[in-house]
């Protein structure tokens, strides 16, 4: 009985074994299940909406039309539908913080949550997605030290354009021979990088370009298929022996701090397309040798000390497209090789001292060039009339030279041409009507010249124009009304450009971009001070594709949408006359600056229907009241309305522009009432209404204000024009000066005080008739001396 009983006991605790490893083993498997998949994206879910309250992405839709996670936008499942295996949540408009419990999929290999904001650091929880094959992070507001060990299955890694900092050398995977591409650019991370990538035996793509690492360069980078270490702190020789086996296609060393010749062995790379060098400190000539890659597409030479010959083997490359030599310090007559580079589409020579004129070069007769950048040199003489026979130009900067004479009508040929550019230079006579024919033209920048006559009204037939810069001429007349039609539709040039491949590849379009962006201006100027030339690219590819990368608000709303927005840029002129009353036809413009010139009249209320971000319209000879429809304008950042002849009083509703960071009303001295004492009005300082002693603020007193002084360079500006025979005697007559300005000072206040109470006496009486043109007409004389006070006061001179 004893024994029988032991074999029930023993057959009774193998039954429960078995059972309790059956339960074990079903919790196992449903922990390791779609449901249990299905509900961590769940609590992602949550997570996601808990901190993304508004603007919420395509993760809102999880689980109402469908319950199987496969279903779910940016989801992805293994082929049998057993489990998650990749997470898609780019551009979901996400902030704050990473989820914490992504290693909970245990077959996760698809990561990407790329061009979002997301802040703070890697959680550690990352670390135990072994699974893990490709994690996008990029274009996010990460930061801290990178500690990515624990991902051993790593083939794809990108983590640009992050706040990421720390050596690198203690970042990546311990082993990481799976890992085939690996971009950290864009990034704060510091340290060496002589043999960090060693272990990496699959890697093929390697971007560490702008951050901050030291010492040398790894040697071991020819083995690649793409290099960049581009706008670092590397230094030192480039060795010969690295190019003895080498399968590079691309590689970009720029702007780091390399030094020495540049070995001819790099023709070793013989399936090279693109070779960019600039920005260092590469001295000697141009390797001969190098005319033998005769795969290379792109070589960017500039910004080092080259010696001026140019070797004639490089008219062998049949494929090259982009030749960038700016910045070389060559000077004298132009090489006359350029002109037999008919293969050439793009070729920059900008920065250099080249003199005399261009003919000599040939460069004129290139058949193929669509961008041609001889800007910042010293080219003489008149515009060559050939280059209007350059057919496939669409960019022809020639900014900032001492070109003269007339800008010549056959331009007007150029029917493919976008940008023009030719700013800072001593060109003279009218502005050709002929220009009214480049139906494709983005950009037409002609400021700081000595061009006079009126704004042609052909120029509005250009559809596709949204940047105008007339700056700092002697252009009178009044506004053409055709202006209004500028920019309507530059959807075609967008099209066309988005099917072909613009993009400026070399570092020198950082100069252009921020020119052509004039960025002193919002809405490009807050973006980045200082560009990174791959931020630089980004932005110039966006405008050439017409897609917008900065938000504008909606009429009478503070809704923003991203859309494509231009510029009017004609300040410092002689222009005269009122504003077209069809301005609000504009709708493609965020900046208007008509400040320093001779315009009058009132300010159209259509204005007020203007997307704008910038209002300048100081030093003119505007009056009547200040159009209460700004007020409309609720991404308003800068509005300078100051001298000028404005009345009445400051519109209530201007105090809701909750966005306005500069603003000034100075030196209207009819404005009347009272100043906010809270509100947006309220936080600007005294000097944002100086010289209108009607104005009243319970901060401070407007009263008895003198007009602005004199520019601190006037004693340098009378010395220069020979007021003064020396130094000496500029002193001595300095006081009496001094005197003098303080009568002509009070003077003046008298005869304005006395002129407002005869203005208010004359207002009276001639109101009392009915014709209250004539006050306009006085008012406007007295006011005359300050408008062309202020005019190109502010110009920037040459070289600045």
């Amino acid at each position: 009985m004893l024994e029988d009983h032991k074999i029930a006991e023993a057959r009774c605790f193998t039954v429960v074994h078995v059972f309790l490893v059956l339960i074990i083993a079903g919790t196992a498997n449903s922990e390791n299940s779609l449901d249990t998949d299905k509900e961590i994206l769940l609590n992602l879910k949550s997570f996601l909406e808990r901190r993304n309250r508004i603007n919420r992405g395509r993760y809102v839709e999880w689980n109402q039309i469908s319950s199987n996670p496969c279903d779910w936008d940016g989801i992805f499942c293994s082929s049998d539908g057993a489990r998650v295996t990749g997470i898609d949540l780019s551009d979901n408009r996400i902030n704050g913080e990473m989820f914490k419990n992504f290693s909970a999929l245990g077959k996760l290999q698809y990561l990407d949550l790329s061009k979002n904001t997301l802040t703070g650091t890697i959680p550690d929880d990352l670390n135990g997605c072994h699974n893990l094959v490709h994690l996008n992070l990029s274009h996010n507001i990460l930061e801290g030290e990178l500690n990515l060990i624990g991902l051993t299955s790593l083939e794809k890694l990108d983590l640009s354009t992050n706040r990421f900092r720390g050596d690198m050398q203690f970042s990546l995977p311990a082993n990481c021979n799976k890992l085939v591409v690996a971009n950290l650019s864009t990034n704060n991370l510091t340290g060496r990088i002589d043999n960090c990538f060693d272990g990496c035996r699959n890697l093929q793509y390697l971007d560490l370009s702008a951050n901050m690492f030291t010492g040398y360069i790894w040697t071991g980078f020819s083995r690649l298929v793409e290099f960049s270490v581009s706008e670092n702190n590397i230094t030192g020789p480039v060795s010969a022996s690295i190019f003895v086996n080498c399968s590079l296609l691309a590689l970009d060393l720029s702007e780091n701090k390399f030094q020495g010749e540049v070995p001819w062995e790099i023709s070793n790379c013989n399936n090279l397309a693109v070779l960019n060098l600039w920005g260092n400190n590469f001295t000697g000539p141009i390797p001969a040798q190098i005319g033998s890659i005769l795969t290379l597409e792109g070589l960017l030479l500039g910004g080092n000390s080259f010696s001026r010959v140019i070797p004639e083997s490089l008219s062998n490359l049949k494929n090259l497209a982009l030749l960038d030599l700016s910045r070389n310090n060559f000077g004298g007559e132009i090489q006359d090789i350029f002109g037999r580079f008919t293969q050439l589409k793009s070729l920059v020579l900008q920065g250099n001292s080249y003199t005399g004129g261009i003919y000599s070069s040939g460069i004129h007769r290139l058949p193929n060039i669509y961008r041609l950048d001889l800007s910042y040199n010293n080219f003489s003489g008149f515009l060559p009339v050939e280059i209007s026979q350059m057919l496939s130009l669409k960019f022809l900067i020639l900014a900032y030279n001492q070109f003269k004479g007339t800008i010549p009508p056959e331009y007007g040929n150029l029917s493919q041409l976008q940008a023009l550019d030719l700013s800072f230079n001593d060109l003279s006579g009218s502005i050709p009507p002929a220009l009214g024919n480049l139906n494709s033209l983005l950009w037409l920048m002609l400021a700081n010249n000595s061009l006079t006559g009126e704004i042609p009204h052909e120029i509005g037939n250009c559809d596709s124009l949204l940047w105008i810069n007339l700056a700092n001429n002697q252009l009178s007349g009044a506004i053409p009304h055709e202006l209004t039609n500028i920019g309507r539709n530059a959807s075609p040039v967008f099209e066309s450009n988005r099917q072909s491949d613009l993009m400026i590849a070399g570092p020198s379009e950082c100069l252009v971009t921020e020119r052509l962006l004039t960025v002193d201006y919002s809405p490009f100027g807050f973006l980045y001070t200082i560009p990174t030339r791959k931020i630089c690219r980004s932005i110039w590819n966006q405008l050439l594709k017409g897609y917008g990368f900065f938000p504008v608000c909606t009429l009478g709303s503070s809704v923003r949408t991203y859309q494509i927005s231009g510029y009017i840029q004609l300040s410092g002129n002689q222009l005269t006359g009122e504003l077209p009353p069809d301005i609000d036809k504009m709708q493609n413009f965020s900046v208007l600056d008509l400040g320093s010139n001779e315009f009058y009249g009132k300010l159209p209320t259509e204005i007020g229907k203007l997307p704008l971000i910038v209002l300048n319209i100081s030093g003119n000879r505007f009056s009547g009241q200040i159009p209460k429809e700004i007020g409309n304008i609720k991404c308003l950042r800068n509005l300078d309305l100051s001298h000028n002849n404005f009345s009445g009083t400051i519109p209530r509703n201007l105090n809701e522009l909750h966005e306005l960071s500069k603003f000034n009303i100075s030196f209207n001295p009819l404005l009347a009432g009272n100043i906010p004492g809270s509100g947006q009005l309220s936080t600007f300082e005294k000097e944002s209404f100086l010289g209108n002693p009607l104005l009243h603020s319970p901060y401070f007193r407007l009263d008895n204000q003198l007009p602005p002084p004199p520019p601190s360079n006037e004693n340098e500006f009378w010395m220069n024009r020979g007021g003064f025979e020396s130094e000496n005697e500029f002193r001595m007559d300095e006081d009496s000066l001094n005197s003098e300005n303080i009568l002509r000072w009070e003077a003046l206040l008298t005869g304005y005080g006395c002129g407002i109470v005869f203005g208010v006496a004359m207002l009276y009486i001639t109101f009392r008739k009915g014709e209250p043109n004539w006050f306009d007409a006085v008012l406007d004389g007295i006011h005359r001396w300050r408008a062309k006070r202020l005019l190109k006061r502010n110009a920037p001179r040459r070289g600045d």
